[in-house]
């Protein structure tokens, strides 16, 4: 099975497939350690680490390929000089011995590069079809345990490279091997250079801190098709972070800094359209856009056992006088 080469996309290509191709047009940019994309970097920040580099998500490009950029046009050739005058004729030499240079200091010695700790693939954890191994360079897409993790057959060997990427000056290549190539689309051919198992689900590292359960506030407030609703918490790492929608209810689990993090299961008041409702990570805020199935207005954002009695009200972000929790939404 081929894959796609165009950078960004990677999609697998079967006989079958006539779906569109998304990538990135422009090219990377690598200076003073920051990585980006030159189509993309002013909607994604720059970022140090390859890895989050690799997962800048294609910002809705146009499939249609970019023509080169316009060759520039020779410099006109400089006119010939005239000869320099001729050198005046050189001082005698002084009599006295000049004095004798500076002793300088021995360079330092560059500090030994820390140990590559490698992970281990978990092989009781279960692996979603279509998990790519975490290994760079290998790109081998799960299968199934008996192809892939069991056994010694050709579909558990994994090439790949420990050793981190690296830029310099132009160049590329990886730590752990001497190859170095100038096109990125060259440095992600670079085969790797050792070879041992995939790490598709990755061993916990029994030093790291235990995961701590915590609570974040939730706010909300509706208009007449949907439901706004917004989870207070801070920097969830969007990569690992999961919402999944359900016609009654909502099942989210953030990932948040200093090994903490919080799920809960929204019952919600109404049915929603679970199709059409989506998920915006902020920096201080995860917000969902609940799609109502119904035109009518929620009294609660959960089923509630106790009587309510004759309550309704709504809130809104362009009501009349009334309304309560009032606000302008965050785009």
């Amino acid at each position: 099975m081929s894959r796609c080469t165009r950078k960004g996309c990677g999609k697998e290509l079967t006989q079958d497939d006539s779906g569109p191709c998304v990538y990135h047009p422009g090219a990377p940019v690598f200076h003073e350690g920051l990585k980006s994309w030159s189509c993309c970097s002013d909607v994604y920040k720059p970022v140090l680490d390859f890895d989050e580099f690799m997962k800048i998500p294609v910002n809705q490009h146009t499939t249609e390929a970019q023509a080169p950029p316009a060759k520039a046009p020779d410099a006109p050739e400089e006119a010939p000089q005239s000869a320099p005058p001729p050198a005046a004729a050189p001082a005698p030499a002084p009599t006295s011995l000049p004095p004798p240079p500076a002793q300088t200091a021995a360079p330092a010695k560059k500090p030994a590069p820390a140990p590559v700790v490698e992970e281990e693939d978990d092989l009781s954890a279960p692996v979603p079809s279509g998990t790519v191994c975490r290994h760079k360079g290998c790109n081998t897409v799960f299968v199934s345990d008996e192809v892939n993790r069991q056994g010694d057959g050709e579909g558990t060997i994994c090439t790949y490279h420990p050793g981190v990427p690296i830029f310099h000056e132009g160049s590329k290549g990886y730590l752990c091997c001497k190859r170095r190539v100038l096109e990125f689309d060259e440095f992600l051919k670079i085969e790797g250079c050792k070879k041992g198992r995939h790490v598709f689900v990755p061993k916990k590292d029994p030093s790291a801190p235990i995961e701590e359960q915590t609570d974040c506030r939730v706010d909300h407030y509706q208009t007449a098709d949907k439901v706004y609703v917004s989870v207070f918490g801070k920097k969830a790492d969007k990569e690992k972070s999961s919402v999944k929608f359900e016609p009654e209810k909502v099942h989210i689990d953030l990932i948040l800094p200093n090994s903490k993090r919080f799920t809960r299961t929204l019952d919600l008041f109404g049915p929603i359209a679970d199709d059409k409702s989506t998920i915006q990570f902020f920096g201080t805020k995860v917000e969902l856009c609940l799609q109502k199935a119904d035109g009518r207005s929620w009294t609660l954002l959960e089923k509630t056992d106790r009587d309510l009695g004759n309550i309704q009200y709504t809130f809104g972000v362009g009501g009349r006088t009334g309304t309560v929790g009032a606000k302008t939404i965050v785009t």
